[in-house]
């Protein structure tokens, strides 16, 4: 007897794992290893528990099933995962095609996009950085060269002071694209957008009598299901351990009295 009680705790401790294993959903694949550290971070910080997994040239972030909404918030309001950004050696790989002057000067542009997004990309308290090039060009045969121009648009978080850098962003633009060095300073727009404060708004469900937080709701059913469990074992146990009170309580019960006292 007491071995089916063993056996009987065995099996409903591992479905409990099972189920506590399996509402997990997938909430970002093919991240590298630092953008999933940062996603991971960056959850920890508004308390909401992440797993990453591993697989053979990549990362994803798992999280409870429950925790998917508010973490695409969370995440979108900080910029993560980062926008992953082509370098000049990505853009101009030699493939054996050789291509035409126009798509040349389409990809250079795009190139130099890329590397001067990623590159303000990396400044403390900045989500989101697009720049849009136009390199100097001449319309038409004997018409003057058209100078060149840029526009940088910057989302940024509460924290980021756009005054303190702005001069130092106008600068390495302008020394990064042809023919912007020196140039006049309307051709360089800059401009900068707060990004959306996440603001953790607190998730209520109900539970039997009461109403507790969503993100307290796994702990609480853990308990009662374990308090169930606690339960169904003692009174397998008293049963195994007392065969007389058993027989007693069986009985009493089919000529419908209580039992008052123990039999011994």
């Amino acid at each position: 007897m007491r071995l089916r009680v063993v056996r009987l705790a065995s099996v409903l401790l591992l479905s409990m794992s099972m189920a506590a294993c399996g509402d997990r959903m997938e909430l970002h694949r093919g991240l590298s290893e630092q953008d999933a550290n940062e996603v991971l971070a960056e959850l920890s910080n508004k308390h909401i528990d992440a797993q990453k997994r591993v697989d053979k040239t990549s990362v994803a972030v798992l999280v409870s099933a429950q925790d998917i909404s508010r973490a695409v918030r969370v995440l979108s309001a900080v910029g993560l995962p980062r926008d992953s950004h082509s370098s000049l050696g990505d853009i101009f790989r030699k493939e054996g095609v050789i291509s035409s002057p126009l798509e040349e000067r389409a990809r250079y542009i795009y190139a130099l996009s890329q590397e001067l997004e990623r590159t303000l990309s990396q400044i403390d308290g900045v989500v989101v950085a697009r720049v849009h090039v136009v390199l100097p060009e001449r319309i038409a045969p004997g018409e003057p060269v058209q100078p060149a121009s840029a526009a940088v648009f910057i989302k940024h978080r509460e924290d980021f002071d756009p005054d303190s850098v702005v001069p130092r962003i106008r600068s390495m633009v302008a020394s990064s694209i042809p023919g912007m060095a020196g140039a006049d300073e309307k051709k360089l727009s800059v401009i900068f957008v707060p990004a959306e404060t996440y603001q953790a708004q607190p998730d209520m469900v109900s539970f039997g009598l009461f109403v507790i937080a969503r993100d307290r709701l796994e702990y609480w059913q853990l308990i009662a299901l374990l308090s169930a469990v606690g339960l169904l074992l003692f009174l397998i146990g008293l049963f195994a351990l007392n065969p007389g009170w058993r027989q007693t309580i069986v009985a009493r019960l089919k000529s419908g009295k209580e039992p008052l006292s123990d039999p011994r």
